[in-house]
């Protein structure tokens, strides 16, 4: 296993030392369990297009696809 020297402020690293104590396992490994858990989240939640982001919502409303061709919308364009 490689060693990794990390720098960080104290305040984090007093909740470091508390979240560990009531987990009950070395700053050691609650760093490495949060360090796999970013770092999946990072492979599966890399940002897409826009179109991809809201593909999940296409169909969700019903109408046309183009309000242009309601002429409603269209009179006072351009005046």
């Amino acid at each position: 296993m490689n060693t990794v020297s990390v720098k960080m402020p104290d305040p984090l690293a007093a909740e470091l030392a508390a979240m560990a104590r009531r987990k009950g396992m070395s700053r050691s490994a609650l760093i490495r369990e949060a360090l796999a858990v970013y770092l999946e989240r990072s492979e599966t939640q890399r940002p897409g297009s826009a179109l991809t982001r809201v593909a999940d919502l296409e169909g969700i409303i019903c109408g046309p696809e183009d309000l242009s061709v309601n002429q409603d919308y269209l009179d006072e364009f351009g005046r």
